[in-house]
């Protein structure tokens, strides 16, 4: 059975910088694995990309 990585709060950090569609996609692949194993993963993705969005200046237009 492999490792259970450590908490992501113990682990070195790294930045990445993903679009949003290739956030999503990591996403949505995450989603495919046992939920016990990348739940945090996914919150942590989740939290950061809000917060960045949230700082982002709105461009007033409406979505595609």
């Amino acid at each position: 059975m492999p490792e259970t990585p450590p908490p992501p709060d113990t682990a070195p950090g790294i930045t990445l910088t993903l679009g949003l569609d290739e956030t999503n996609l990591v996403l949505e692949a995450l989603g495919q694995l046992p939920f016990a194993r990348v739940y945090q993963l996914i919150a942590a993705i989740q939290e950061q990309a809000h917060k960045q969005l949230a700082n982002q200046p709105s461009d007033g237009g409406t979505p595609a």
